[in-house]
């Protein structure tokens, strides 16, 4: 498990490695949770499930896409991060924990 920022900042990214695949879940925030999930293979086929009301799309994609290409294998990413009553500043600062993952997938 790799992570990112501290305290209820705090991103996570656990990493299961499969025969012909990777599957990623993230969390953090004061609640974990399924937000969505992103599939992307190295032919560029992509597809997304986005969980109404949630925005956790905008990370699992980009960490999705990073994954299969630095491994050339299909990654599917899953998962959510929440902070109650999160204001602009702290989404900004739990996307930018999460995107700092993306550099130890």
């Amino acid at each position: 498990m790799i992570t990112a920022g501290e305290g209820k900042y705090m991103v996570w990214l656990k990493k299961q490695e499969l025969d012909k695949g990777l599957v990623l879940m993230l969390g953090g925030g004061e609640k974990s949770h399924l937000g969505g999930a992103a599939y992307v293979t190295p032919d560029g086929t992509e597809d997304t499930i986005a969980v109404e009301g949630h925005h956790d799309l905008e990370v699992l994609l980009p960490i999705a896409r990073e994954a299969c290409r630095k491994h050339n294998v299909p990654v599917l990413a899953t998962g959510g991060v929440h902070v109650d009553n999160a204001s602009k500043e702290e989404i900004k600062l739990l996307v930018r924990n999460c995107r700092e993952l993306m550099k130890c997938i």
